[in-house]
């Protein structure tokens, strides 16, 4: 595939984006489109957006429309990525929630390859620790992300030094994984058998997941219409039990459902709680 692809067939594929899984290209991204997918479709012998389009529309390529979203939905992420929400949930919604008398449940929503969740368990566990009797319950956390590659690599928990190296302290390190051979290593059951791994459009229902009472949709909504942001922050206050939390990522926002949460200044940070 050339990045020179014509207006029509980008806008084709960004029109099957949007649809499919609500992502907004750009304009003029076809440089993005084109290093994404210039591999999968050398394989598939696809020459062009056109065609690809037209391929993806078939029924029977639900495996190639898996592939497509997939290349271009992968992001890498950060343990402890923007250390403010979790110094939050650590300082603040731990000690809360605590006390209650059921199990404590945390939404880890779009968790990429799985450090936003892991990072969470670890400080519960970390909680639990430090303050024996305090978390009365099990905690589980629901991590779910549209990748089925990303969901892959979470249930491995298996990681090497250079993603380890980003945001994750030596002492966590030792504490929380196992060394494996060709300096990888692996997530304990300590901190796994928390996590349920889900896969999940975040443009479907969430009514089978259950209710929660913490929710973490961070660094995605930035890539929504205005319209389904505010559809996705509808139905999550829906999932979130009264009084339950919502983190956002630093650069968004209630979009225009500000009735329904009340806003909470931790300084630093902010969090919503659910009206």
């Amino acid at each position: 595939m050339s990045n020179k692809a014509s207006a029509s067939e980008y806008e084709s594929f960004r029109k099957f984006l949007a649809a499919t899984c609500g992502i907004l290209l750009g304009d003029n991204k076809q440089y993005l489109v084109a290093s994404r997918l210039n591999k999968l479709m050398a394989e598939h012998k696809i020459d062009n957006l056109s065609v690809l389009v037209d391929n993806l529309q078939r029924v029977s390529n639900g495996k190639l429309k898996n592939s497509v979203v997939d290349a271009m939905t992968t992001n890498e992420t950060l343990w402890f990525r923007d250390i403010h929400p979790f110094n939050i949930f650590e300082n603040i919604i731990l000690p809360e929630l605590s006390q209650k008398n059921e199990r404590l449940r945390v939404w880890s929503a779009a968790c990429s390859s799985g450090q936003e969740p892991f990072s969470l368990s670890m400080l519960a566990e970390e909680y639990r620790q430090a303050k024996p009797g305090r978390l009365r319950h099990s905690m589980e956390i629901v991590a779910t992300d549209l990748s089925p590659s990303m969901l892959a690599c979470c249930k491995e928990g298996v990681y090497d030094q250079l993603s380890l190296g980003r945001g994750l302290s030596e002492q966590r390190l030792k504490r929380f994984f196992d060394p494996l051979d060709n300096d990888r290593w692996k997530v304990k059951d300590q901190v796994r058998k928390s996590i349920r791994f889900q896969q999940l459009n975040l443009m479907d229902g969430y009514g089978l997941l259950g209710n929660f009472d913490v929710v973490f949709c961070r660094n995605v909504l930035i890539y929504f219409s205005t319209e389904l942001k505010v559809d996705i922050l509808q139905r999550m206050h829906k999932a979130l039990r009264p009084g339950g939390y919502l983190v956002l990522g630093a650069s968004e926002s209630l979009a225009g459902v500000s009735d329904l949460y009340e806003m909470v200044q931790c300084r630093p940070g902010i969090i919503y709680r659910a009206l």
